[in-house]
């Protein structure tokens, strides 16, 4: 008999809450139980692949199903199969090791293997919770007291989870400087995978819930200027109207930190502006909509009593303008080059929207911006946009997630939100 997602969520009792998440309380090896057990639908033959007990077998299984308070298995005659709870756990535990997998290949220097299967016969040492809690803690921080009351025990044994995890690779993870505890070039490696890993398991009591009906959990989002002003925040309030238990965060800066970001797993997707595909090949970028950039000026502005005034004609203004190694700007460069024109001097250079719209409303600066970031402020009356052509200045505005991704569904229903307004507005 096949159960669907309702029917299992009625017959099992809801997820708890426990102070701690799943991620913090699994253990790996549990997983490698998990996985083994659901491909080979039997306890027994699990037990032979793993060189384990079949009872460390069943009690693995047990362990998880404790752990997140609903059933994974439908055990029968013919075998044990994974109900919907179970195979949205067994999605996300072979997406976890998969990343520990990469990241052991990575350290070691090893080439993956063409096969899809997932070598489950790594070293328990290797998952060790303890240590994998230390070692990502440490490379946060760089601090080794710090880590030891994170964690709730002494320095020595910060120390020694550290040692036996180096001793187990057989490689140096960090290195001791004057300024910490820092990575070294093969410890970046495996804490960029570690950190996925991670990730996919923190993801796990969210699936769940989405199963038997709730949206929750957080999703972090990397807002780009050109999205984060009107859209984002119409998206956010629809969202959370729908789905209560939902916690939304964003990150703003440079495209290139949000990248690396979005990359480690720390942001769920981008929101703003795309770059070209052959500049983030492990990216997926989804267009969405064009986006020009504007000539804008504060109401009563000289230049607004024009009915056409020319690039030219704008010399004798001063500029406010993004700096000059951001994309905008080299977008406005190359459109005065295009109409022969040197490009404008910048008297007041700024990224902040905040300190722009304010230098705009009192002086008789000239800006060239998206007018959808300045929306709320021409539409009461204090800015206004020149008829003036800006060749060339159009990018395109969309969501961008990793390559490999799988979202969370809190990270699903934002950003289907966001499609439905981009949809919306025609």
């Amino acid at each position: 008999m096949t159960m669907t997602a309702a029917s299992v969520a009625a017959s099992v009792p809801a997820a708890a809450a426990p102070g701690a998440s799943f991620s913090c309380l699994v253990n790996f090896r549990h997983l490698k139980a998990l996985i083994a057990v659901a491909e080979l639908c039997s306890v027994t033959k699990a037990s032979e692949h793993l060189y384990k007990a079949q009872s460390a077998i069943t009690r693995s299984i047990q362990a998880l199903e404790d752990a997140l308070q609903v059933a994974l298995f439908e055990r029968k005659a013919s075998g044990m199969l994974c109900n919907a709870f179970g195979a949205a756990l067994l999605y996300r535990a072979r997406r976890a090791l998969s990343e520990f997998e990469a990241g052991i290949n990575d350290i070691s220097g090893k080439t993956p293997a063409s096969s899809q299967a997932l070598n489950l016969h790594f070293p328990n040492s290797l998952f060790n919770e303890t240590r994998l809690e230390a070692f990502v803690k440490l490379a946060e921080t760089g601090h080794m007291p710090t880590v030891a009351k994170d964690l709730g025990v002494t320095q020595p044994a910060v120390s020694r989870a550290i040692n036996d995890l180096e001793r187990t690779l057989g490689m140096q993870l960090f290195t001791r400087t004057s300024k910490g505890m820092v990575l070294t070039e093969k410890g970046e490696l495996l804490f960029f995978r570690v950190k996925r890993a991670l990730l996919e398991l923190r993801q796990v009591e969210t699936d769940l819930a989405a199963l038997q009906g709730t949206t929750k959990g957080r999703v972090v989002v990397g807002a780009l200027p050109l999205g984060r002003t009107t859209i984002l925040p119409k998206a956010i309030a629809g969202v959370l109207g729908k789905h209560p238990q939902l916690q939304i965060a964003t990150l703003e800066g440079p495209y290139d930190s949000l990248a690396a970001k979005l990359r480690a797993g720390d942001i769920d997707f981008i929101f703003g502006a795309l770059r070209p595909a052959d500049q983030v090949r492990d990216f997926r970028g989804e267009p969405l909509l064009n986006d020009s950039m504007s000539v804008v000026v504060r109401a009563g502005h000289p230049l607004a009593q024009r009915a056409a005034p020319t690039l030219d004609e704008l010399k004798r203004f001063g500029w406010i303008l993004p700096n000059g190694c951001t994309p905008a700007r080299k977008q406005l460069d190359l459109a005065f080059k295009l109409e022969g024109l040197v490009p404008p001097v910048a008297a007041v250079e700024t990224s902040d929207l905040a300190l722009l719209r304010g230098v705009l409303v009192n002086t008789d600066l000239v800006t060239a911006i998206s007018a959808c970031q300045l929306e709320y402020e021409i539409g009461a009356g204090m800015l206004t946009v020149l008829d003036i052509s800006l060749p060339n200045t159009t990018r395109v505005i969309g969501i961008t997630q990793r390559a490999d991704s799988s979202p969370s569904p809190g990270a699903n229903a934002l950003m289907a939100a966001i499609r439905a307004l981009v949809e919306q507005a025609g």
